[in-house]
């Protein structure tokens, strides 16, 4: 009782002006990172697709889809959606000096850990919806990888 109301008044005049500009600035770094995770996803995709319609090979095909079940765990793959939430580490040391924010590397590396948690749901997603076409006609295969990509990419 003796602490609350000098803490809420603390945090009304000391944080809660400054939380909305925070967020805004936390944000950039943490969307750039999801959007990067985002085009990665794209990108591999199309180059299953792109192979498959070179080589009409279901075999390859299937390579290729596990191949990307792999990729959440692929560092060097993952690396450019990780640095971008290394931006983080400039914006903390601000907060860290004025609002006495710490452990900034767990920020940054839970941020992570999501962004790998994401990739991990769409490979697995795509790989559940694509799976029972796999059987399909090799010349609707394409599309149906395109519709599959598009479906989890939404």
């Amino acid at each position: 009782a003796t602490v609350s109301e000098p803490a809420q008044k603390c945090c009304t005049e000391n944080i809660q002006p400054f939380l909305t500009s925070i967020l805004e600035e936390l944000m950039g770094p943490v969307s750039s990172g999801f959007t990067e995770v985002r085009s990665l996803f794209d990108k591999e995709v199309n180059e299953i697709i792109q192979d498959f319609q070179k080589t009409n090979d279901m075999t390859k095909l299937k390579e290729n889809v596990d191949q990307l079940m792999n990729l959440p765990f692929s560092s060097v793959k993952m690396e450019p959606c990780y640095l971008k939430v290394n931006l983080l580490q400039e914006l903390l040391q601000d907060l860290k000096s004025r609002f006495k924010v710490y452990h900034i590397d767990f920020v940054i590396q839970r941020t992570q850990n999501f962004m790998q948690e994401l990739m991990e749901n769409a490979v697995y997603t795509f790989e559940q919806l694509f799976s029972p076409s796999r059987q399909a006609d090799s010349a609707k295969v394409a599309t149906t990888i395109e519709k599959v990509k598009l479906r989890v990419l939404k």
